[in-house]
């Protein structure tokens, strides 16, 4: 029995581990992309000298227009959130790739662009 119980246990996890995604899931890069707009958009939001219900009744529209512009439908939404939140090691994938993008805009930022390289010619 126990061992029928492992067999099930590594079956199951392996099912988990190899399942691909689901359709309509956006991939890691269009929600790092979303994500960090919408991020940047709060923060935006968050240096004007609004009250909180405020900033909330701008964001709003903000966010339907960008899920619009996107062609992202609230469902496709929700399908990845639940996606993600059930493989936080892809999840971690995205959050990385958006501080490394806060992080490249910093510096440009602080330093200005990088001067180009002279050409060999």
């Amino acid at each position: 029995m126990q061992k029928l119980l492992l067999v099930f246990v590594l079956l199951a996890w392996g099912a988990c581990s190899f399942q691909e995604k689901p359709k309509g899931v956006l991939t890691q890069a269009q929600l790092s992309a979303l994500l960090l707009r919408v991020y940047l958009a709060e923060a935006r939001l968050e240096a004007m000298p609004v009250t909180k219900d405020s900033s909330v009744r701008f964001f709003a529209p903000f966010e339907e227009k960008l899920l619009k512009s996107e062609g992202i439908s609230d469902s496709t939404l929700k399908l990845t959130y639940s996606y993600y939140l059930a493989h936080p090691k892809e999840l971690e994938q995205v959050y990385d790739a958006i501080i490394d993008t806060l992080v490249l805009r910093e510096q440009r930022f602080l330093h200005g662009p990088s001067p180009s390289k002279p050409s060999l010619k």
